[in-house]
């Protein structure tokens, strides 16, 4: 279920566990609460503005402080997931072109 929620920070941190995700937030004094919770490589950004999770995300990845491995690997998992779908009409025509072509 898609939410319209928006946030003004975003970020990767690892877990205890040692899994990178993508983290969001509004609140930048987030960091206190994930190192309390063992997060290490906290890696938070302003973004300037309140933006969706996705947004976020996009506005990040192209980021300098978030070009390591690790970081661009959670962001290129969370894209990949979560990327808006096509309508069906959207993909009908696509696979009508993508035959033309061929």
């Amino acid at each position: 279920m898609a939410t319209d929620k928006t946030y003004s920070v975003c970020g990767v941190t690892r877990q205890p566990d040692g899994k990178v995700k993508v983290r969001w937030t509004n609140n930048i004094m987030r960091i206190k609460i994930l190192v309390r919770e063992g997060h290490t490589d906290i890696q938070l950004a302003d973004l300037g503005r309140e933006m969706t999770k996705y947004e976020g995300v996009m506005a990040i990845k192209d980021l300098p402080e978030f070009q390591t491995a690790h970081a661009q690997m959670a962001i290129q998992e969370y894209l990949e997931e979560k990327a808006p779908k096509a309508t069906k009409a959207e993909a009908a025509a696509t696979t009508e072109t993508e035959t033309e072509v061929a």
